[in-house]
């Protein structure tokens, strides 16, 4: 599904990225708030952020259970919390982890390997009857993946849950190339123009 496919589609739920220190109990605080006031959470993923002693929560929340700006004042109230931002689906990068086994016996093998390729997923672990397989990617991609696996059965399955952060405004993003561009690519445009 292309990027504009997805801004097409009719939104559903917000992503909250929420920064807090990193103590004990801070996710259970976020979790219990939510559960409290039966706001339902499609997704939840905690890891350590880019300055020590802080996590990133990525949150994505559903709309239609509880107005977005009461959901964020009540997270301010959480002392931990340092700051929060919420990102519009159609503006952010969203990408998802899944890990599945799934059945692949000697019949079936090859048309799950084929489905792998296909969706550019990772063979992990190989077994008479079933492999073990990962594919990364934006979430709509995963569900489709995990679809059709499922014609084929599915053992056990685990996803990550969204992590996702704003999409770099387009001269942003031209920049971030144009600095990564290796010494050696410039010196042989300088040399074939001499």
């Amino acid at each position: 599904m292309s990027v504009d496919q997805h801004e097409s589609q009719p939104l559903n739920h917000h992503i909250l990225s929420v920064l807090v220190q990193n103590r004990p109990g801070v996710l259970a605080r976020v979790a219990g708030l939510f559960a409290r006031r039966g706001y339902n959470i499609f997704s939840l993923a905690v890891a350590p952020a880019e300055t020590e002693g802080r996590s990133r929560i990525t949150i994505v929340v559903d709309l239609q259970s509880a107005p977005l700006e009461q959901i964020t004042k009540q997270l301010f109230k959480l002392i931990d919390v340092i700051k929060i931002s919420e990102l519009d689906p159609r503006r952010s990068v969203e990408r998802e982890l899944l890990i599945c086994t799934v059945k692949a016996d000697e019949d079936r093998r090859g048309r799950v390997i084929e489905l792998i390729n296909i969706f550019e997923g990772k063979i992990l672990a190989v077994a008479e009857l079933v492999v073990t397989v990962s594919l990364e990617g934006h979430p709509d991609k995963l569900d489709d993946f995990e679809d059709l696996l499922d014609g084929y059965g599915i053992v056990e399955l685990q996803r990550t849950g969204r992590v996702a952060l704003p999409k770099l405004e387009r001269g942003a993003r031209v920049r971030a190339v144009n600095k990564f561009q290796t010494p050696s690519s410039t010196s042989t445009k300088t040399g074939k123009a001499g």
